[in-house]
């Protein structure tokens, strides 16, 4: 069965959008091999939303912003501190990219020195640990739905 993660986590202020979308967009290759090699993650995403637009989508990408929101959503198996454990192991250089635009990421980084208050941090901005709800159609872990051939 999957457990959810919806990692949110503000902008600093003052940031433009088009600095965290290329940070995004910088680390994305490197995130999805990451997330491969980890073996756990049915789904990940990241996306940068705005708190300050009704439909959450930056209306400039160039203007400086107070609002904004980097977002990691993703679908896993196994428990939240051993998936926290592989965010470190194989995706810390893109956590180290990404907290440096976050407010209260730099106590953080390198995440690889830091994995209680990465844990911790991560754990305090996943709106999945206070929210449940997730739907599910196949109780299969990511290994057996990959040995499957699907």
């Amino acid at each position: 069965m999957a457990t959810p993660l919806t990692l949110l986590m503000p902008v600093n202020p003052g940031t433009s959008p088009a600095t965290v979308a290329a940070t995004i967009a910088q680390n994305q290759a490197a995130a999805y091999a990451a997330l491969t090699s980890v073996g756990t993650v049915h789904f990940a995403r990241f996306v940068l939303l705005d708190r300050s637009v009704a439909n959450l989508q930056p209306a400039s990408m160039t203007e400086p912003s107070d609002t904004l929101v980097i977002g990691v959503l993703t679908e896993f198996d196994g428990s939240f501190d051993a998936y926290i454990q592989d965010f470190v192991d194989q995706l810390g250089s893109v956590f180290d990219a990404l907290l440096a635009n976050v407010v209260g990421g730099s106590a953080v980084i390198p995440v690889a020195s830091n994995v209680s208050a990465f844990e911790a941090f991560v754990a305090a901005n996943d709106v999945s640990q206070t929210q449940t709800g997730l739907y599910q159609a196949y109780t299969y872990t990511v290994q057996q739905i990959l040995a499957s051939g699907g």
